[in-house]
């Protein structure tokens, strides 16, 4: 991949809410300030579709495996955005490596979280393709820009997962949920350390 030697400073540096929550919004994934839960997205999923497989289950393991599917779909998301990173060119080397490291760890969790589905009888959605996403590409011009296009979705990501905790019906689907959520909430801290900005902005997350 082409390497780019940007630096980033302070003139890098867009707008704190440049690419968070509100972007995101306007693609049916978070709403800022409140962001809407997997538990939520969940609901709407399972208001327009109820699959011959979730007839047979428990209105319970319906409920759990569309906010199952609902993170893995973020997580297919997360996984389009940071190949859109690696390969704009704009990442230097150390935080190039740093990015698919982050990527591999959501990869990592579509295998688990589609894992518990199959487990469970369902079936996982798939994975979209990367232009229907509509990720804002061409206001991608320096490492700091997909820096904090990433963070944005890290943030998301974190708020999500933390509403999804209290939601699922089985609790070992909470527990790893629950571990998914620290793992987001580093990629967030680790980003924003990176952009030079305080990675541990409050005392509580959400």
């Amino acid at each position: 991949m082409q390497e780019h030697n940007d630096s980033v400073s302070s003139a890098d540096r867009l707008p704190q809410d440049a690419y968070d929550a509100p972007t995101l919004a306007r693609r049916g994934f978070l709403r800022a300030q409140g962001l809407m839960t997997l538990g939520a997205l969940a609901a709407v999923s399972l208001g327009r579709s109820g699959g011959a497989w979730g007839a047979t289950m428990s209105k319970s393991e319906t409920e759990d495996i569309a906010i199952l599917n609902t993170a893995i779909g973020l997580e297919y998301q997360a996984i389009a955005a940071y190949q859109v990173g690696a390969e704009s060119g704009l990442l230097q080397k150390p935080v190039l490596d740093v990015a698919v490291k982050f990527q591999g760890h959501h990869k990592a969790h579509v295998d688990a979280l589609a894992g518990a589905v199959h487990k469970m009888g369902g079936k996982p959605v798939a994975a979209k393709a990367a232009a229907e996403y509509q990720f804002p590409v061409a206001q991608l011009k320096t490492q700091a820009d997909v820096l904090r296009f990433a963070a944005g979705l890290e943030k998301g990501a974190t708020g999500a997962y933390l509403g999804a905790v209290p939601m699922f019906h089985n609790r070992d689907l909470s527990k790893a949920a629950a571990s998914i959520l620290g793992d987001e909430s580093m990629h967030w801290a680790i980003l924003l350390n990176v952009l030079g900005e305080d990675s541990v902005p409050g005392a509580f997350v959400g």
